[in-house]
Parts: structure tokens; sequence; C-alpha cells
């Protein structure tokens, strides 16, 4: 579809009023190259009932964006000439609407887990369903976009990363493909985030009450993130700790890896400076102090610090992102600048 001097291109966003989806529109909305001009659910009660404006279900957009939520509705996807769908939906959503929407040529982009990892058979195990489509899992393009990016141009279906393989990824895929990491020796990763990653709908669990003043681990050995990691690095030598902190947004993660003997500090910074040195969207903290969540709030930077112990050949890094941001939405917006062909950070600094 063609762009003229002042056109926009059409972006159609299914699962608005979660948290990822309203931080979507957030970033659409001060967006200069592409408009928001679809909302759709594919919650069937929504569909049942009439459509409601997204500035009802979404007060902090009054004024701002007053689109109906809509029910899903292929062909009216089709009319409108969309350049991309966006899905912030369920995994089971994910799963069932994606082929559809692929078969019809539109480009998605996927928030959910749906086809992120190759194998169908680690899906009842981490994700509680079986999959039905093994040839999009096999098409399907990561969506880590600093390490995946010409890829991701070309893509037609988009997985987008989950929050916690980001934080965890960016950091240790430049070491591993430097051969500065031991391969006999596995990986810790201790993750802690905010509330909002374990999404909009209540549980007992992210009950203000049950979160504030504590702070615990959760989904110790199974959560469904630890596959995702490993294919990632392409081996399972990493144990994955996530924890739940008693704020809203942000991640912050701490790798603990053993190097190689050799390796020097030097060897790690100038690792890290060649794969991100000139990186927009990647800060590098090598003398400058060490990444915070509240540096990275509703932003979709990584910030990525580090600390070698020589003494016992030990690297600990640490990594900054919003859940949100960099860990949904933000890298959602990035990866779809790159697919439509437009400036990588626009709308996202």
């Amino acid at each position: 579809m063609g762009q003229g001097p002042s056109e926009k291109l059409s972006v159609a966003l299914i699962g608005a009023t979660g948290y990822s989806g309203a931080e979507i529109i957030r970033i659409l909305l001060r967006h200069p190259s592409v408009g928001l001009d679809a909302l759709m659910t594919a919650n069937v009660e929504r569909q049942e009932t009439r459509p409601q404006r997204l500035s009802a279900a979404l007060p902090q957009f009054h004024g701002l964006c007053d689109l109906e939520i809509e029910p899903l509705d292929l062909d009216a996807l089709e009319q409108r000439r969309m350049a991309a769908v966006i899905l912030a939906t369920p995994n089971e959503t994910s799963h069932e609407i994606v082929p559809p929407l692929t078969e019809r040529g539109f480009r998605v982009i996927d928030l959910s887990g749906s086809f992120r990892l190759r194998d169908k058979s680690l899906y009842p195990t981490w994700y509680g369903f079986e999959h039905h489509h093994p040839h999009l899992l096999e098409v399907s393009v990561y969506g880590l976009t600093e390490v995946n990016r010409e890829a991701v141009r070309n893509a037609r279906l988009l997985a987008n990363p989950g929050c916690y393989p980001t934080s965890a990824l960016l950091p240790l895929i430049p070491l591993q493909r430097h051969n500065l990491l031991d391969p006999e020796v596995g990986i810790i990763c201790d993750s802690k985030s905010g509330v909002s990653g374990a999404g909009k709908s209540p549980t007992a669990n992210t009950h203000f009450s049950e979160v504030t003043e504590s702070f615990k681990a959760y989904n110790v050995l199974r959560h469904r993130h630890t596959p995702e990691i490993w294919q990632g690095l392409g081996n399972s030598q990493l144990i994955f700790i996530p924890h739940l902190l008693p704020i809203n947004r942000g991640i912050l993660t701490t790798l603990y890896a053993r190097v190689r003997p050799t390796v020097t500090e030097d060897m790690v910074n100038e690792c890290f400076q060649q794969a991100y040195g000139r990186e927009p969207l990647i800060r590098l903290f090598a003398d400058k102090g060490l990444p915070e969540i509240k540096f990275v709030a509703h932003t979709n930077y990584c910030d990525i610090g580090w600390k070698l112990d020589g003494t016992h050949n030990t690297l600990i890094i640490i990594s900054a992102i919003d859940n949100l941001g960099k860990g949904a939405a933000g890298q959602a917006v990035q990866n779809m600048n790159l697919m439509l062909g437009l400036e990588e950070t626009a709308g996202l600094i």
C-alpha cells in the first residue's frame, strides 16, 4: 500500500483493553507515520453486545481516541486495507485467529506466546494447549529486534518476544556469539517484574493487598518463558527464577554466568560495544553505575550493565526494561516500524 507525503498507514489492533493493548494505543496515537484505524475484540461475550467506545472502556483516552471496539471482522479489515494487524490477545485466542489473518495476507504482529516456540510439543506442557498450526511456527519470525532485524523486516507473521526473555536474551546472545561464556557451566537468571506483567485479569495472587509490602518468587522452574529463553540460546543450561515486585511496571534481571578463564573486562566491554554501541534503544552502563527500573519505566529502552569477578571467572549482568515497553508494546511497535519500512524508532523516542 502506498503512502503519500501526509498519508498515514492504517493499522488495526485486536485486544485493546489489556495493559499491552492500551500501551500500544498510547504509542500509536503519537506515531508520525501510522494511524490506528480499527480496534477490534475477539471476545465472544463482547461480540454479543453493542460496540463500546475506547474512551468509555479506558477513560484515560477520553478526548484522544473515540474509536469503537468492534467485533472481529476479517472482511472489514480487508476492505480497510490494513498495513498490519497487531494482536494483544491471550495465547489461545491468538492461536485461533492468526491463521485466518495470515491466510488473507495480513502482516501480523502477535504479542502472545502462541507462535514463539518452534517445537509444537512444548505447548501442552508450558502453555496448556495443543498447537494445531505447526506450519506457522516454522515461518513465524521471533521479533527480538536488535538480534533478528533483517528477518523482522521481511516477516509476515511476527512473534513478539516475552518480557522476561527480552531482558535475558539481549545481554546473553552477544556474549554467546563471541564465545565468551563457559559452555560447561549453567547460567542463573534471576528476574523481578512489576505486577502488570501478570496481565489485567485479577487473580488472588495479584490483588493489591497480596502484593504490596511483599516480594516473592513464583512459578519456580515452570514459568512458560523458560523454553523461550532456552530456544533463544540454543541450550537449556539456564535456570530461570521470576519474582513479583510490588510495583506497577518494569523488570530488573540479574544474570550470573561463568566466562572462560581468558576473558577480561575489556573483552566483555568490547563485546557489548560491538553488539549494541550504535543501537538507539539499548543503553550500555559500562562505567556508569548499574541499570535501575526507574530509568526505563515508560520507555522502550533496554539498559545493560555488568561487573566481572575475575577471581572466579563470574560475570554478573544487570538488565532493565519496562515490561509493557521493550517487553511488549514498545518492541511490537519497533518491529512494526521495520516491517512497514518506517524509521525504527518512530513513535518510541
